[in-house]
């Protein structure tokens, strides 16, 4: 029978009970660690993965009345609050043995020991200290999807025949657990088709967690996706698991798949065939149960024949393939989106008397609308803040021209910072077909930059 794989921390100030304690422990546990001076354990307790302390109660010379144990326990459950704890002195008071229980400890060991009592306590503190440890996991799982999971529903708004064949499609497939690649331009409403899709499945009652891999730094990756055990790398201060994890009976989205580093591909793919995951600095894997979505605006045929994306990944991912139309493609949809785009602003700014006239939704009907569905609600939302009056009218909007893939003579004179640098971003997006990798570079920004930048020009 194999060792336990618990790691027991002894603090003691003499060298002779450490070395006797860890002779006994090395036998049946994986990791024994011995210290003799207490101020090791801010290191100790912040660098390895402790599942039970056991403490000496006096480590000064002429001094036995167990304050520093005390002072120490104290100390050890204010870095951990689920550390398990044990305390052992040669002076077996009960009324000090009732009282470090009271403030926290596990249990009371007397110097000198049996041996089968010593083993018995610390076998004791390592189940509770599982039982801990799963209760800190859940705690911090169910706060991490509490934060990620999407508050309210936002519904799919569309009548027109290509959003009908939308629903068909997503109505078919939202009962199998196959694998799903939406398909759309930047602002088309990926993430709705996605909400939809696990709103319509059977794991509807399950966590659906949305994980953006176009804006998050490529050094992030591998620890949003698959998790990390505490110490695997430098800021890994506690064990996190990842969005795999967290998806579990649910649904997992990952957005913008084509951004994924090649070298993670594979890694992916092992995921997907196995469902299984391995944390960073882990050796035990995880089970994988939940249903995947994938969703991109890349051309990632295109990629696999120019190398950039692993052929094998792409077959498993698009099992079924959802495109969503562009709005221009949509127009009979424009009417009702604004509509809904524009009750919610009202409301949102405290604007009940305000109305949208029929002429100013006709405008919009005749705009192009290259950002899509995100563009009309950002100049819905614009229209709705800076609208004076008790109508929003189109100057209120105020919409650029619809050729957006070419600066225009009129534009090309103006010398309006802010214009060339509008212009500049969109040229950038059309040439790349909505790549944001591929515009940033080009324009020599950042991920992060880029995005930031087309919030502010509600590109």
């Amino acid at each position: 029978m194999g060792k336990q794989p618990f790691t027991i921390l002894i603090v003691d100030d003499d060298e002779d009970v450490l070395l006797s304690a860890k002779l006994l422990l090395k036998k049946v546990y994986e990791k024994v660690i011995i210290k003799s001076d207490p101020k090791a354990l801010n290191t100790i307790l912040t660098t390895e993965n402790i599942d039970v302390v056991v403490l000496d109660m006096n480590y000064r010379i002429g001094f036995n009345d167990g304050k520093e144990g005390v002072y120490w326990l104290k100390h050890v459950l204010e870095i951990k609050p689920e550390m398990v704890v044990i305390l052992m002195t040669a002076y077996g008071e009960v009324e000090l043995a009732v009282n470090t229980i009271k403030l926290g400890a596990f249990d009371f060991i007397l110097k000198p020991w049996s041996n089968e009592k010593f083993l018995a306590t610390i076998h004791a503190a390592s189940q509770l200290s599982i039982s801990r440890k799963s209760n800190a996991i859940l705690k911090h799982t169910a706060k991490v999807i509490q934060e990620l999971v999407p508050h309210g529903q936002e519904t799919i708004i569309g009548s027109s025949k290509n959003m009908q064949s939308l629903y068909d499609r997503v109505d078919k497939v939202a009962k199998t657990d196959a694998n799903v690649l939406i398909l759309g331009e930047n602002g088309t409403g990926k993430q709705h088709v996605a909400k939809r899709i696990h709103q319509k499945s059977d794991r509807k009652n399950g966590p659906f967690i949305h994980l953006d891999l176009g804006s998050l730094p490529e050094s992030l990756f591998e620890s949003e996706l698959f998790g990390h055990k505490k110490g695997a790398f430098t800021d890994a201060f506690e064990d996190k698991p990842g969005r795999f994890e967290l998806a579990e009976n649910g649904t997992l989205f990952l957005d913008e798949i084509g951004n994924l580093p090649f070298h993670l591909q594979s890694k992916l793919l092992t995921v997907i065939q196995e469902r299984v995951v391995f944390r960073i600095g882990d050796r035990n894997h995880q089970s994988v149960n939940a249903r995947l979505v994938f969703a991109t605006n890349a051309p990632l045929l295109q990629w696999v024949k120019e190398g950039k994306f692993r052929e094998d990944l792409l077959f498993r991912i698009n099992t079924i393939e959802i495109p969503i139309p562009p709005l221009r493609e949509r127009k009979e949809d424009i009417k009702p989106l604004s509509k809904h785009f524009f009750k919610k602003f009202a409301s949102k700014y405290n604007k009940p008397n305000l109305v949208m006239p029929e002429d100013t939704i006709n405008e919009l009907k005749k705009y192009n609308w290259p950002g899509n569905i995100r563009q009309l609600e950002h100049t819905i939302e614009r229209g709705v803040i800076m609208t004076d009056s008790n109508e929003m009218s189109v100057l209120d909007l105020n919409l650029k021209p619809n050729d957006t893939s070419i600066i225009k003579s009129k534009e090309s004179e103006s010398l309006n910072i802010k214009e060339l640098e509008r212009n500049l971003i969109q040229k950038a997006l059309n040439k790349h077909q909505g790549n944001i990798s591929k515009a940033a570079k080009e324009l020599g920004l950042t991920r992060a930059a880029l995005y930031r930048r087309l919030e502010k020009f509600n590109i």
